[in-house]
């Protein structure tokens, strides 16, 4: 877990500012993801024997994003397109989920205005 918040910090998500000979201040920006699993059982059929099996893992992925462009009083944002990774159900729910939130949000908010 150490490792892991010592990977995790602001700096992985907005890293440091890079300045170029011009003047421009470019600033990283990335997505963090990570996920934890751990599970065990005892799988003994005799009672004087202990037949505990366990395990845990964690993963984190980093990807970049875009970079924030900074010159003078101008801020741009510069996407960069990241390598387009097989799209899994998983990946499909957790991009979704934003877009229920606010549906939700608005259904429940016209039951208020109705009222």
């Amino acid at each position: 877990m150490q490792k892991i918040r010592e990977m995790i910090d602001a700096n992985t998500i907005v890293g440091e500012p890079i300045t170029t000979p011009d003047g421009m201040m470019l600033i990283p920006v990335s997505k963090v993801t990570f996920g934890f699993v751990g599970g065990g059982t005892d799988f003994t059929k005799k009672p004087e024997k202990s037949g505990f099996g366990g395990g845990t893992g964690a993963g984190v992925n980093v990807i970049p994003v875009a970079f924030l462009a900074v010159k003078g009083d101008v801020v741009d944002m510069i996407y960069i397109s990241p390598p387009t990774p097989p799209s899994t159900t998983v990946d499909r729910i957790i991009d979704a989920v934003p877009d229920v939130i606010d549906k939700i949000g608005d259904f429940m908010n016209k039951d208020k205005d109705i009222e």
